[in-house]
């Protein structure tokens, strides 16, 4: 970043843009603390030179650069208007949608601003929205759609955006429960050999949905709902002979259905329900070379009306910047280990 008093002219060939802050809006929750946002932008746009003085920001440059960061600066004000604030995240996945659609690769109308500030969830000072236009779109179907399957790898969000959904329809009386199930796979045989009462023996599987629910709620409420039915929580064996009717349900794990257990959950579906079915076709724990009810499922039922396909990528994936680092970090040393292993043989 440039603070500087002198008139910046562009160079031929070059294009300008500037920017002013309205007065209701601190320089520092555009720039970000120690203009930690400013740098990056500055680091996504390098053919281009911004100047800032006084609540006037400029931006020198290649008129596409310039274009997009014109862009983004709106886009964050809108943010900014609503009341939640920008961060080093959240301008990063603005960015990189205001590049894909500036490169022909988005494929819709939604803006930056408009995926960053829909809320889903509020809960004891959070507040639960999705981070990418893919998430967007996936919350978004949910809503359109009575049947909504969401696939992608680990940390899209998938399960927790479709239980802040469940939450949500539930708080607003769209539906009288919520049940969230998942199949037990990875204990299969063994689970007659884990201590306790089958209670204790499937809990292991059903605790990420269990957490999950104790960052949307308080956390006393959730035995009251439990024990009243409003809320169940319980393996896909569950859910056999059953019609759930005024319901919100959430089947986790998906990928480790077998076609005959999709099918049966799948005819659960009854009056005033909403169903959202996540999983990870990349990630099969079936025993034996089972075919997974997920992978065949989107065979059988593409195409069919009010069921959709919402497809995640690791483009969505949310997570702490350090866990990024380290995934990198596992690839290269994997990457190196391939070429020597590969050296040694020849």
């Amino acid at each position: 970043m440039t603070q500087t008093s002198t008139a910046h002219i562009p160079a031929p060939g070059q294009a300008r843009a500037h920017f002013t802050v309205p007065a209701t809006h601190p320089m520092v929750t555009v720039l970000g603390s120690g203009d930690a946002l400013l740098r990056v932008i500055e680091k996504a746009f390098p053919k281009a030179d911004i100047h800032v003085r006084g609540n006037q920001v400029s931006a020198i440059g290649e008129a596409a650069e310039v274009a997009l960061i014109q862009r983004l600066f709106d886009e964050m004000m809108l943010v900014l208007r609503t009341g939640q604030p920008m961060t080093e995240d959240a301008v990063e996945r603005s960015i990189a949608m205001l590049k894909a659609s500036a490169n022909g690769n988005g494929d819709g109308p939604e803006t930056p601003a408009e995926v960053l500030t829909q809320n889903i969830l509020s809960s004891r000072g959070r507040t639960i929205r999705p981070k990418t236009l893919n998430q967007k779109r996936y919350v978004d179907a949910i809503d359109k759609n009575t049947i909504v399957f969401g696939i992608g790898p680990a940390g899209t969000g998938k399960t927790y955006l479709a239980m802040a959904k469940a939450v949500q329809a539930l708080q607003s009386k769209q539906v009288s429960r919520i049940i969230l199930t998942r199949p037990a796979v990875e204990a299969g045989e063994r689970l007659g050999f884990l201590p306790g009462t089958l209670f204790d023996k499937i809990d292991p599987y059903l605790r990420p949905l269990y957490d999950a629910l104790h960052d949307m709620l308080d956390p006393d409420s959730i035995p009251r709902l439990m024990a009243a039915g409003t809320i169940e929580v319980a393996p896909l064996a569950y859910m056999r002979g059953r019609t759930l009717n005024d319901a919100f349900v959430v089947l986790d794990e998906a990928q480790n259905t077998t076609t005959e257990q999709m099918k049966m959950f799948l005819t659960r579906l009854g009056f005033d329900s909403k169903i959202v079915i996540t999983g990870d076709i990349t990630q099969i724990d079936l025993p034996g070379g089972a075919r997974s009810g997920l992978r065949q499922v989107q065979e059988i039922l593409d195409g069919v009306p009010d069921i959709h396909f919402s497809r995640l990528t690791s483009e969505d994936v949310v997570r702490h910047k350090l866990v990024g680092r380290i995934v990198d970090a596992y690839e290269k040393y994997d990457d190196g280990q391939q070429a020597a292993n590969g050296y040694q043989r020849k």
